[in-house]
């Protein structure tokens, strides 16, 4: 079905509200699912608003915690997120760490104790627009099986990495399994089998079964290249935020557990550097990237960030694309919400 963003974001307000959020921690959470919806990542999106809902209820999930900030050196920041929602945590510890990098040239924010992040994107886009370079890392819950494995042993661990640039920076957002457990259970939802390569089964099987794929791993993206650096990611976030590993890792799919896993940002003013912004020649070169001749078929070479900003302003303008039973589940959840299902 097709929704407006603004619809979207009035029965996420809707829900999140009437479990005692405020309505500007309710906000930055809804405007957080919603632009996942926009930018064509519903793994991120609407469809993480029942697990939200079950962990307010829960206590699981504060959604009023203000996040505890603390100073372990001139350039590293330590976040307590004390259980809140996790875009109030991390847009807190970005900005805290833009403000301090004007004068350090470079600060790493070490989260823990706050809940799922969503998307990385827009946190290192709120860094490139002020002029710096944003890194986001953060880690998940065991999905993705190790090269030559059979189980998962990995999280899906994505980077953020955005970089100034005119008339947009290059932002890449990326995870280090072959896909999100999101699009699989989409083509659960749909009886609809996923493409040989994304998944195996509880067993270890190759399958393009989709619902067998949920019981079982995502493979890494590139073999042996995807789980190399969904390895090293697990590794130095878990180091730099001392929290949980592989396995270990609970509370970003789940209505059961405290979230334990962490989350770290790295903001850089390339302004201290002896070649300044760099800015002009960066955006030269995307450019240049962009006027590459196309392959047959294809729709023509892109930078990191160009297809997410075209979706989005594709689904502004057209409506936003939510399946049905998506809509169904968090319409349920609020007061008010069957009007809103119903006008949609």
């Amino acid at each position: 079905m097709i929704v407006s963003a603004a619809q979207e974001h009035e029965l996420i307000l809707s829900v999140l509200t009437s479990r005692g959020a405020r309505p500007d921690t309710a906000d930055l959470q809804a405007r957080w699912l919603v632009e996942a919806d926009l930018r064509g990542q519903d793994s991120h999106g609407l469809r993480r608003l029942p697990i939200l809902a079950r962990r307010m209820e829960r206590g699981l999930l504060v959604p009023n915690a203000e996040p505890v900030m603390s100073w372990a050196a001139a350039s590293v920041l330590t976040v307590d997120g004390q259980r809140g929602f996790g875009p109030v945590t991390g847009l807190s510890a970005v900005r805290h760490a833009a403000g301090r990098a004007r004068q350090a040239g470079i600060v790493l924010a070490a989260v823990h104790g706050a809940n799922h992040l969503g998307i990385l994107a827009p946190y290192t886009e709120a860094v490139a627009d002020q002029g710096m370079i944003g890194i986001a890392l953060t880690t998940s819950e065991a999905l993705v099986h190790p090269s030559g494995g059979r189980t998962a042993m990995i999280g899906t661990n994505p980077v953020a990495i955005a970089v100034p640039a005119r008339p947009d920076p290059l932002v890449l957002d990326m995870a280090t399994g072959e896909v999100s457990m999101g699009r699989i259970l989409r083509h659960a939802e749909l009886g609809e089998p996923i493409p040989a390569g994304w998944a195996v089964d509880a067993a270890g099987e190759p399958t393009t079964d989709a619902a067998a794929a949920a019981a079982g791993a995502i493979s890494p993206f590139g073999g042996g290249k995807g789980s190399g650096l969904g390895v090293a990611l697990e590794v130095l976030v878990a180091v730099l935020t001392a929290t949980a590993l592989g396995r270990d890792v609970h509370g970003t799919l789940d209505a059961e557990e405290v979230c334990n896993k962490g989350d770290v940002f790295i903001v850089i003013d390339p302004a201290v550097l002896p070649g300044g912004s760099h800015l002009a020649a960066v955006s030269a070169y995307l450019e240049e990237v962009r006027a590459t001749p196309g392959q047959a078929g294809s729709a023509g070479a892109r930078v990191p960030g160009d297809r997410a900003r075209a979706e989005r302003q594709r689904r502004r303008r057209d409506g936003v694309e939510i399946p049905g039973p998506v809509w169904r589940a968090a319409s349920a959840l609020g007061p008010g919400a069957a009007a809103l299902r119903d006008s949609g």
